[in-house]
């Protein structure tokens, strides 16, 4: 692994990570530009990536964190709402793995994303969200978060569009979206690490150079990403991601029979 690629897939973890882009989209998308095969000797550095995104989650929200010991109800609210995307990926993660991983699929994925931004921006501006987080919310938020363990849904993207249509208040539809992520991407991780050394394959030792400069730079990226799409979030604003991901979409679909890259 060139740290140069580890770069660029750390920040690429990190900024879409939290813009609702899609990180694993991107990552696969990414991977083959650069020639790299994450599904091989690679994978560590993608697991390692989305450790570095959790951090910059810690310490965007340290003292929210701190403040959910106090507040068990909603803390509640965080575990329910991370049950559903838990199972998916404890059942059926291998074959989301081998279905979507080879990227044939990424055009849709981005496609249904760019049409839920667009749909959330316009029901955020005729219904402005007032209502706090509570059960229902949350195992909507829980149930959409699911739904985007498949590369080219937006994790972000579709939890927020979930808070939006529960007419959640937007600064608090924020904090639960980006605090709701923490048990699975830290779950997701740990399961990929126990994998990564039933198979005997362990830490690829000539590359851990590159995994963590690749990881600071997914921390950096996604604290940045983190405190952008705080304020865009508040705007209500993501019609320019919902373009971009259109644009995506139609590049990815054109790929897929003519083979750009």
């Amino acid at each position: 692994m060139e740290i140069w690629k580890a770069i660029i897939l750390g920040i690429v973890q990190g900024l879409t990570e939290f813009l609702p882009v899609s990180s694993s989209g991107h990552l696969i998308f990414f991977q083959k530009i650069l020639d790299v095969n994450l599904e091989a000797g690679a994978m560590f550095l993608g697991i390692m990536l989305h450790i570095g995104t959790l951090i910059s989650l810690m310490i965007v929200f340290f003292k929210d964190i701190l403040g959910l010991f106090k507040n068990l109800k909603m803390l509640g609210f965080i575990l329910i709402a991370s049950i559903p995307a838990a199972l998916i990926g404890v059942i059926f993660g291998d074959d989301i793995d081998r279905i979507f991983y080879s990227g044939d699929f990424l055009c849709y994925g981005f496609l249904i994303t760019a049409v839920l931004l667009y749909i959330t921006e316009i029901y955020s501006k005729k219904y402005i969200g007032n209502k706090n987080v509570g059960l229902k919310s949350s195992v909507i938020t829980g149930l959409c978060q699911a739904v985007a363990v498949i590369p080219g849904i937006s994790r972000s993207g579709s939890t927020i569009a979930g808070g939006t249509f529960m007419r959640v208040n937007r600064n608090e539809n924020a904090n639960f979206a980006f605090l709701m992520s923490i048990p699975v991407i830290a779950g997701a991780a740990l399961i990929e690490i126990f994998k990564q050394f039933i198979s005997g394959e362990g830490i690829p030792s000539n590359d851990i150079l590159a995994i963590l400069i690749g990881m600071l730079f997914a921390a950096i990226s996604g604290y940045i990403a983190i405190k952008f799409m705080l304020k865009i979030i508040k705007k209500a604003n993501y019609k320019w991601f919902s373009l971009y991901l259109l644009l995506l979409a139609i590049f990815t679909f054109i790929n897929n029979f003519i083979n750009i890259i």
